[in-house]
């Protein structure tokens, strides 16, 4: 009896964590995850583009404050979460867009609590490519 406990005990956890998969995500994979839902809606044709709306880097009582977001053009891309006197608290990266986007220089944005951060996508030889950021 104790076996079949521990069984559901350890299927409870997985469902729970299927349910919610953000809960092992940070603010870095969140915004590459919308990057990638971005890319799969740019059209096809040389020149389409597509703006990607991300809200904010963080989920709730996450990356609350001002944030800096960098896109590398060798395909990182990093979030600093501040506190409200500007100092770091956090960092957060990923190279999972870059299988869907190209990135052919680096951005660095300094951005307010709760601001939206536009990433415009562009199609040019047949991939996406960051065209802009805002």
């Amino acid at each position: 009896m104790k076996e079949h406990g521990s069984r559901w005990l350890l299927l409870l956890a997985f469902a729970a964590m299927a349910a919610g998969c953000d809960i092992a995500t940070d603010a870095a994979t969140r915004l590459a995850y919308d990057i990638e839902a971005g890319a799969d809606r740019l059209g096809s044709a040389p020149g389409d583009r597509y703006s990607v709306l991300h809200r904010t880097p963080s989920k709730a009582g996450e990356c609350a404050g001002p944030y800096t977001v960098q896109f590398d053009k060798v395909g990182a891309l990093i979030v600093w979460c501040k506190d409200a006197s500007g100092q770091t608290v956090s960092s957060h990266s990923t190279t999972y867009h870059a299988r869907f986007v190209d990135t052919p220089r680096t951005y660095i944005l300094d951005k307010p609590a709760g601001a939206t951060l536009t990433v415009e996508l562009e199609r040019r030889g047949g991939r996406a490519v960051v065209a802009d950021v805002r």
